[in-house]
């Protein structure tokens, strides 16, 4: 697996990864060509056939490298104009069973847990604040989470990183 790596370091592995497999991971982290062939276009891109390219992302995937490849979308482009950002203390024993009820809501959208007292973290999107207020208050009376074990952080101001991992030095084309 993945050894812990720090912003902008290079990503080192011991899971007998080529270095196709980390241009490909490193091209999966950049737009996805929009065709009709985008696994053609990224296999030529990393000097590979585009079924090669296919099944070396299911391997990828079956081994836990790549948890899912999906679209990031902009809340707010859909009318979800608030968010916040959630903490609820939970009991060990319970965690699973509220962590369900979390994931129970479409506007949920990120669930983790913490080694912290606040134990469960997650974001709630909707089209206003009343709109949060309300989600916020269905999950605290389903999970039995009172107003002392909440914390609830509204979003303010959004600010996007591109996290990216990189699997090749930069400058190098992965083949040296």
């Amino acid at each position: 697996m993945f050894l812990p790596a720090t912003r902008g370091d290079i990503i080192r592995t011991d899971d007998g990864l080529d270095q196709i497999d980390l241009l490909l991971l490193d091209a999966l982290q950049d737009d996805l060509p929009l065709t009709p062939h985008p696994w053609k276009e990224i296999g030529d891109l990393i000097g590979v056939g585009e079924e090669e390219c296919l099944q070396r992302i299911l391997r990828l995937k079956k081994s836990g490298i790549i948890r899912n490849i999906s679209p990031v979308l902009e809340p707010r482009k859909f009318g979800l104009n608030a968010g916040s950002l959630i903490a609820f203390h939970v009991p060990d024993e319970r965690v699973q069973e509220v962590a369900g009820i979390i994931n129970s809501y479409s506007e949920v959208s990120h669930n983790y847990r913490r080694d912290h007292y606040y134990s469960v973290w997650f974001t709630i999107a909707g089209e206003t604040e009343e709109e949060i207020e309300s989600t916020l208050s269905d999950i605290q009376k389903r999970a039995g989470i009172s107003e002392e074990d909440t914390i609830s952080l509204p979003t303010i101001r959004s600010y996007k990183i591109d996290v990216r991992f990189h699997c090749i030095p930069e400058g190098s084309d992965g083949r040296d």
